[in-house]
């Protein structure tokens, strides 16, 4: 029998209750859940003594997804009330649940992830199938959440407070099969899915009195926030918590950390109470809508492809040349053969080549040493990479990726070079990160098989690839290159063509606002506190070294000589002259040169440079922060609005994406698409403060076309 999300089955006192809701690929935490859950309960407690225990199940492949995210982006403040009466009548289920007076046991046949383990951590023992893929954990923390099915409550006063937090909560590891079991958020593992029932009965049997630890003594493993061990441990983890976010706007830690401790010092049910007070707060927030839009509704659009091209079948490359064995060549073979395709890793002699293939055995070698591969395996991924000097042992390669230095004459010349090697149809891509495609495509005699795939750098790392589709480049082409770059387990976002794409155009609005901050006197400690504090992952100072100063500033040229060759207006801007001051002038132009805006002792960080001050003028601290925050944020938010608004980018979704995993823009603002449509007071208020930088510092902050057609709209509805 099925009760709409939930069946039922009983065999011998032992009653099975499957999820199984009909309208979705996953079970949720929706209105249709609690309407089914409070019909089996009913009837579980109309069986009285002839009910003897009840199991916990999924029909789907995973056990339990959590809360419905479409129903949580939809809360707003207004929606407090409702999403607090729906939470609480929710957690009131699980209670009635654990206090059946008979032992509950979850079968956990695929991932319990959020709210699908908080489910779980309701039942008196937990058994898990042990297969490839499968994971549990509480990652609400990801999502600017806090876990508010009980999850807060009943992790601390299973595993103590320190333990919860540093492994549960915190973190949101999403932890294997084996890691759950050791530190005991799951009690036993099964090997076959079928065996999951058979150890689910026998544990009831053998457990007739299970009742929930809390329910008998309520005492917190390791002791309470009252305790004086536990005490002297949370103003170090506060302040840790702190340091971690750089004072970014990141509620949700410090939401979980104050729930956590609160739930300590008081009975079970009042604890629920805190939780769910914290949980609504977070979810009617602005910020972990942002982080909901951006880090999963939009990763999941970016990945199920909505930008690949329909009509064109599944693609597989067996065999890719890596033309280029520096660094990038380097990453980009490691994680192809990561991937399981044959590496041909070819560079202007085999040594060259061969220093490539090291840079891969390095890299496995670290993760052979912290367990994350087996040698076996690290020797396996290492012999699909071969490496050679020469054209010949190219043949027959369906892929190839150059990825040799930023100079379009060397790039014709490898092109042509291999190509009477590689098979006919083979997928030619290149690795520019800001060349265009359409003028490379040039040199080869198959433009519409041509196409830029722009890897981020550590590539085994970074996750991000921007597909670059030139003038002649083909669907059928675009369509092989999303399936590569999925086959090479990284997300692919579709640009169009033009100096700089998307992600390398976009920073370098961020770093030149930085360095026109240097101009105006600002003291360069007050610029990289404002970049930490917005939430970017390092000071723009810093990030300016890393990427040398004379990138930006060939950009900046290269776009100065279109301007002049189309009789399009050119924009001065004020950090120019800074790249150039300190290029031409100081001879400090990045990290891999030794100098730059930092210091460098051992190609270590060693402070900023204190002559900074002598090349600009006597620096002031700023007065306020959040101005300079704001110039940083404004900057790459509006240029990412151009680039929609001129056709670079094909949706919202590819911007906040690509901003997010290629240059860093702060998670909490779900990226730089999402900035703009979740600014407080709306896309009327991001355009009013837009205007009020162009007033201050220069018309490059004057918002676009489409931006102020959408405030039109918005102010008329």
């Amino acid at each position: 029998m099925t009760e709409n999300t939930i069946q039922w089955s009983e065999d011998r006192g032992i009653v099975t209750l499957t999820f199984d809701d009909p309208t979705q690929a996953v079970n949720t935490m929706n209105a249709g859940y609690t309407a089914s859950m409070d019909a089996v309960l009913a009837r579980l407690a109309e069986m009285g003594e002839a009910l003897t225990g009840v199991v916990l199940t999924s029909a789907k492949k995973t056990f339990f997804a959590g809360g419905d995210l479409r129903d949580l982006l939809a809360a707003g403040p207004e929606d407090a009330q409702r999403l607090t009466d729906f939470t609480h009548h929710a957690k009131a289920q699980l209670r009635r649940l654990e206090t059946l007076g008979v032992p509950v046991v979850a079968a956990i046949n695929g991932s319990a992830l959020g709210g699908g383990l908080e489910l779980a951590l309701a039942c008196h023992h937990r058994i898990l199938l042990d297969a490839p893929g499968i994971r549990v954990g509480l990652p609400e923390v990801t999502l600017g959440l806090l876990p508010g099915g009980g999850g807060v409550v009943r992790t601390v006063r299973m595993l103590g407070l320190d333990t919860a937090l540093s492994k549960v909560l915190l973190p949101g590891t999403a932890h294997s099969p084996a890691a759950a079991l050791e530190f005991g958020l799951v009690d036993e593992l099964v090997s076959a899915p079928e065996d999951l029932a058979a150890a689910a009965r026998a544990w009831i049997e053998a457990n007739p009195g299970a009742r929930q630890p809390w329910d008998t003594e309520d005492t917190i493993p390791g002791g309470s926030a009252y305790d004086p061990v536990v005490e002297a441990t949370l103003t170090a983890r506060t302040a840790a918590l702190r340091a971690r976010h750089n004072g970014a706007p990141m509620p949700a830690p410090a939401g979980i950390l104050s729930a956590a401790v609160e739930s300590t010092q008081v009975p079970f049910d009042t604890a629920s109470a805190v939780e769910t007070r914290y949980f609504v707060e977070l979810a009617t927030g602005r910020i972990s809508k942002n982080i909901i839009q951006g880090t999963f509704f939009d990763l999941q659009t970016v990945k199920s492809g909505k930008n690949r091209p329909s009509g064109h079948p599944a693609h597989t490359a067996h065999t890719v040349a890596v033309l280029g064995a520096g660094m990038m060549g380097a990453g980009i073979a490691l994680s192809a053969a990561l991937s399981g395709m044959e590496v041909r890793l070819k560079d202007v002699d085999l040594a060259g080549a061969e220093r490539g293939k090291a840079y891969a055995e390095r890299a496995l070698r670290k993760q052979v040493a912290a367990g994350k591969r087996t040698e076996a395996d690290a020797a396996a991924v290492l012999a699909r990479i071969k490496p050679t000097g020469e054209t010949a042992d190219l043949a027959g390669a369906d892929l190839v990726i150059e990825a040799v230095f930023e100079d379009p004459d060397l790039k014709a010349k490898v092109f042509g070079e291999v190509l009477g090697m590689v098979a006919p149809d083979a997928l030619l891509a290149s690795n520019t990160s800001t060349l265009p495609i359409s003028g490379l495509a040039k040199a080869v005699d198959r433009p519409e098989d041509f196409i830029g795939l722009h890897f981020f750098s550590p590539v085994e790392r970074m996750d991000l690839v921007e597909i670059v589709v030139g003038e002649q480049t083909s669907d059928a082409t675009l369509a092989k290159a999303f399936d590569v770059v999925r086959q090479l387990r990284k997300t692919p976002i579709v640009v169009g063509d033009g100096r700089g794409f998307f992600t390398s155009r976009v920073i370098l609005t961020r770093l030149l606002e930085a360095a026109a901050m240097l101009a105006e006197g600002i003291a360069p400690a007050s610029i990289e506190q404002a970049s930490v504090q917005a939430g970017y992952p390092v000071g723009t100072l810093a990030l300016l070294d890393e990427v040398t100063m004379t990138l930006p500033r060939s950009i900046r040229g290269h776009f100065r000589e279109e301007a002049e060759r189309t009789g399009t207006p050119w924009l001065e801007h004020p950090g120019d002259t800074v790249l150039a001051t300190m290029i031409d002038q100081a001879g400090r132009p990045s990290r891999a040169a030794g100098a730059g805006c930092y210091e460098y002792i051992d190609g270590r960080r060693a402070g900023l440079w204190p002559g900074l001050e002598e090349l600009f003028g006597p620096s002031h601290p700023a007065e306020d922060l959040t101005e300079l925050m704001d110039r940083l944020l404004f900057a790459e938010a509006l240029d990412t609005a151009r680039c929609l608004e001129s056709g670079l980018l094909r949706s919202t979704a590819d911007a906040n994406v690509g901003s997010i995993l290629g240059i860093g823009y702060p998670t909490w603002t779900g990226g730089a698409a999402q900035f703009v449509a979740g600014y407080p007071g709306g896309i009327s208020a991001f355009v009013a403060r837009a205007r009020e930088l162009a007033a201050k510092y220069g018309p490059r902050f004057e918002p676009p076309k489409s931006l102020l057609e959408q405030a039109a709209v918005s102010a008329d509805a």
